[in-house]
């Protein structure tokens, strides 16, 4: 794999090829933004880059460097990762012991910290020291989705690339191209990525897009009786991850009528493929009763990380959205009387 491979990173590849071309590479990189953005990919592909016999911006992808790092066997590219809840100290002093020498085989050796957030204090302040005298053989990736988390002095010796969420339509050209997706199943599981290819790569193993088209095909109806709203909410229960997961599905829909309802835009649904419906509830619905069931469904995602009753947490939730629902008009006309 190389830069060309990555989609959607025009931006942090474009300075890290300027780097490499310059030959002013910094001793220390932060790779921040979301989960599933290309952060790590882009990590590696650097990291061959550095140590790629042809001595180009970009990695070759046939020497006998790209091949190893791309098996994972090169000696000179290490990839620390959380062990549990932090990455632990011990793998920091390793990885000073071995920073005395030279790299073995590479120009390079190129240190990747993935979730550098989770050093605790200890293994942050070890690494300072290390960072606070670069040796022009080593290079440091931290790779994050909550720098924010980070100490101040580790943030002020690196150098920092955002990587920013991927468009829609270039997640939708990436599954197409790799996965051999139709048209309409890419744009699905990319409106609903949340910006992370990775991400639509998740929901594209499991059985996402058949549990959206139930949920929907519940919801579109636009009010359910008692045992509809008990049937939702058998629809909607599972494990933690599966709960959280229908929840996602269940705040775009309301994501989306809010949308619609405020801008008329069919283009700017997640769920683009129910405009029709949407269009339909949106265009009766009360912009506060939208947002009051964005709450309500936020208020259940907290209960359910708290361990709450998950069953009874979603039948009170689901039959809450519903006497929302139905208030819809009567709350749209009430706004209307006002003026």
């Amino acid at each position: 794999m190389s830069f060309s491979s990555i989609y959607g990173q025009e931006g942090p590849i474009s300075v890290l090829k300027s780097a490499l071309e310059k030959k002013r590479v910094p001793h220390a990189f932060l790779f921040y933004g979301a989960e599933g953005i290309g952060k790590r990919t882009t990590a590696l592909v650097f990291a061959k880059a550095l140590n790629c016999e042809a001595g180009g911006a970009d990695a070759c992808d046939v020497c006998t460097s790209c091949r190893k790092i791309d098996s994972g066997n090169h000696p000179d590219i290490l990839v620390i990762k959380p062990e549990g809840q932090f990455i632990k100290v011990a793998d920091i002093k390793e990885l000073q012991e071995r920073m005395r020498f030279l790299p073995l085989e590479g120009a390079r050796r190129v240190v990747i910290i993935d979730d550098a957030e989770r050093m605790n204090i200890t293994s942050a302040n070890s690494l300072l020291k290390t960072l606070e005298e670069p040796t022009p053989t080593n290079v440091f990736v931290l790779v994050s989705s909550r720098p924010h988390l980070l100490p101040q002095t580790i943030l002020s010796r690196c150098h920092r690339l955002r990587f920013n969420p991927v468009k829609r339509d270039v997640i939708a050209a990436f599954l197409e191209k790799e996965l051999a997706l139709a048209p309409d199943k890419a744009l699905i599981l990319a409106s609903s990525s949340g910006g992370s290819i990775g991400r639509a790569l998740t929901l594209h193993k499991g059985d996402y897009i058949a549990l959206r088209d139930s949920i929907l095909g519940r919801v579109s109806k636009g009010a359910l009786d008692p045992l509809g709203c008990l049937a939702l909410a058998g629809e909607l229960a599972g494990d933690r991850e599966d709960i959280r997961e229908a929840l996602d599905i269940l705040k775009s829909w309301y994501r989306d009528l809010l949308v619609f309802r405020e801008t008329g835009r069919p283009e700017a649904l997640v769920n683009s493929d129910h405009a029709g419906d949407i269009g339909r509830l949106a265009g009766s619905a009360d912009g506060s009763a939208i947002l009051r069931g964005i709450r309500t469904i936020q208020r259940a995602e907290a209960a359910i990380e708290r361990n709450v009753n998950k069953p009874l947490t979603l039948e009170t939730m689901v039959f809450t959205l519903f006497a929302n629902k139905a208030n819809f008009v009567e709350d749209s006309r009430r706004g209307r009387a006002g003026r």
